[in-house]
């Protein structure tokens, strides 16, 4: 499928259009969720003018001057990953710390035909944190973001498939892609490309693609995860990034309620209570088993898997960036009209009088409950509304933040 440069401005213009719809697909949340998500790859042509979100210049500027390290850097040459020592080194006195990016080594590297492929952009390149964060917030799903840097007319990675559902960005000069349909199904995270190999060349080289196309600025591929691809730069210097969706899955939810129900069991005296004597096992101990299986299975009817989903959403991913010295500034500048706000990207969620966070939890007395609930629907606020003691105790938390009016 593919939607027009013109369908697209327009709908980017309205308010309250997502990232998904203004920006990647040019499809409302609910269309995409419909017709494409998990279902089928789709190309979007002209989706979007990505300068804003990254560049060469800015993979100049992360590889020279940030002083990245391992693992935010892997460099990928005719299908195979290069050792982190070829491209590393000390930084002389002062930053001595041996895995920081070496920049000539990778300038040769480069020259030489290599793919640099700059990791977890989501944490060293703010405006594609901002991008990362919003399309979470859609999808419902945690993403993070990498960039493929790939001289003309060669190819960092053969034909193979990812674990996750993945958006192509492509940012500058042009790719050609050849994606073919899955061999595996919906792989999980533990059912990787490389144990597929066999079928995985077999069908990239003998079967019709479903989609041989080449990108350019603008365009955006999304490819659910088990779909096969490879990609070639063309006649320049190619930088796409891709946005991964590291998508929650029924088997997740399953392990979800086991690990609630389990949790329940420890609680039971009568679960833990010794088997009898003998070494026949399970099917031996007089109807041990039975007498298990059957509780294990009222337990997972009763389980609340909620708790566990949450706590393992909050740990898949980080606060937005907190800066300590205008966090201190605020904290002894507060006053009632001293404006604040959520600290973004935290997920929220009080139960009860408990309020977890990215960054912990918190129990709050009856009379904070209102101005809490009254924070959480977002919104810049002022540390009066507040109270001034509650504003400061969330400040010193790292959960509000100062904001501007």
């Amino acid at each position: 499928m593919s939607v027009s440069r013109t369908e697209l401005q327009d709908s980017g213009v309205r308010r309250g259009v997502g990232v998904l719809e203004s920006r990647l697909t040019g499809l409302s949340r609910e269309e995409f969720a419909r017709d494409v998500w998990a279902r089928t790859a789709a190309l979007t042509r002209g989706a979007s003018d990505f300068s804003d979100l990254f560049s060469t210049s800015a993979v100049d500027e992360l590889i020279s001057r940030r002083g990245l390290r391992t693992p935010f850097l892997r460099v990928a040459k005719d299908g195979s990953t290069l050792p982190a020592s070829s491209f590393t080194a000390p930084a002389g006195v002062g930053a001595t710390v041996a895995d920081q990016l070496d920049d000539t080594a990778l300038w040769r590297a480069f020259a030489d035909g290599a793919t640099l492929v700059l990791q977890a952009l989501h944490r060293t390149w703010e405006p594609v944190a901002d991008l990362v964060r919003a399309l979470s917030g859609e999808l419902g799903h945690p993403v993070q973001a990498n960039a493929y840097v790939t001289p003309p007319q060669n190819r960092g990675f053969d034909a193979h498939y990812d674990v996750h559902d993945v958006f192509v960005l492509q940012i500058e000069g042009t790719k050609r892609w050849v994606v073919h349909e899955p061999v595996l199904p919906d792989p999980s995270r533990d059912q990787p490309w490389t144990d597929h190999r066999p079928a995985v060349a077999e069908r990239a080289a003998h079967d019709t693609p479903h989609l041989d196309t080449v990108l350019r600025p603008g365009d955006v591929l999304y490819l659910p995860r088990g779909w096969l691809h490879s990609a070639e730069a063309q006649g320049q210097v190619s930088v796409h990034l891709t946005l991964g969706v590291h998508v929650w899955t029924r088997y997740a939810l399953a392990e979800q309620l086991t690990r609630a129900a389990l949790a329940a069991l420890g609680d039971e005296p009568a679960m833990r209570r010794t088997l009898p004597l003998g070494t026949d096992g399970p099917n031996g101990w007089d109807g041990e088993l039975d007498r298990v299986r059957e509780r294990l299975l009222a337990a997972v009817a009763e389980a609340d898997p909620a708790p566990l989903f949450h706590r393992a959403r909050r740990g898949q991913g980080r606060p937005a960036p907190l800066g300590p010295l205008a966090q201190l500034t605020a904290l002894h500048d507060l006053g009632p009209t001293s404006p604040v706000r959520l600290r973004r990207a935290l997920e929220p969620r009080l139960e009860g009088a408990r309020l977890f966070t990215r960054v912990g939890h918190l129990d709050f007395p009856a009379a904070d409950l209102v101005p809490v609930t009254r924070l959480l629907e977002g919104g810049v606020r002022t540390a009066g509304d507040l109270g001034l003691a509650l504003a400061g105790r969330l400040l010193r938390a790292g959960v509000l933040v100062p904001a501007d009016r």
